[in-house]
């Protein structure tokens, strides 16, 4: 086995090498994965060695395994990098609002390309404030009706209809009967 230095060393390597693969700053990954960026900054510095609750939230924020941070040499072999069976899948469930969004991207594409499964009930609405400016929101319905409103325009869609937004101010999803659509969310 390895010695405790040598480990903790290709850790601290693997993690900031896979960071900056990402395009994340310190920042960006302490609010992915909850972990402080000070605490970051001393794992990658190889001064602390990072508990199994902080590792588990590392590895999910960065969409790789536990595996990948000690291995000494990228599985170029290994081409898939995750599988994120029905069950593992994050779902926001808004009752209020009747609808329930599953989030199909990864943690590092926050802020940038965010795909989401949204399941309206009849009568639901999916309003939202403005966000990053030059946002734009790519909505196909894939079951049901939708009315989409950007800004003062109101437009329907049908099952197989794609509208294409501005999502920069606000805007709203809305469903007279059940439906069914796929959203993504394209960063400024």
């Amino acid at each position: 086995m390895k010695d405790r230095a040598e480990i903790t060393q290709r850790l601290a390597a693997r993690l900031r090498e896979e960071r900056t693969e990402k395009g994340l700053s310190l920042d960006a990954l302490a609010k992915l994965s909850g972990v402080s960026r000070s605490m970051l900054s001393q794992i990658e510095r190889g001064e602390s060695s990072p508990t199994v609750a902080s590792l588990w939230n590392l590895t999910r924020a960065l969409n790789i395994d536990f595996s990948a941070l000690l291995d000494s040499e990228r599985a170029a072999e290994n081409p898939i990098r995750e599988v994120m069976t029905a069950d593992r899948t994050p779902v926001i469930r808004n009752r209020a609002a009747g609808c329930e969004i599953r989030i199909l991207s990864s943690a590092e594409s926050v802020g940038r390309t965010e795909v989401y499964d949204l399941r309206l009930a009849a009568g639901a609405a999916l309003e939202s404030t403005a966000h990053e400016a030059g946002t734009v929101e790519h909505l196909t319905v894939l079951e049901g009706r939708l009315e989409i409103a950007s800004g003062a325009e109101v437009v329907q869609a049908a099952a197989g209809d794609t509208v294409r937004y501005a999502a920069d101010l606000a805007h709203a999803i809305r469903a007279e009967a059940p439906a069914r659509a796929l959203l993504i969310v394209q960063g400024g």
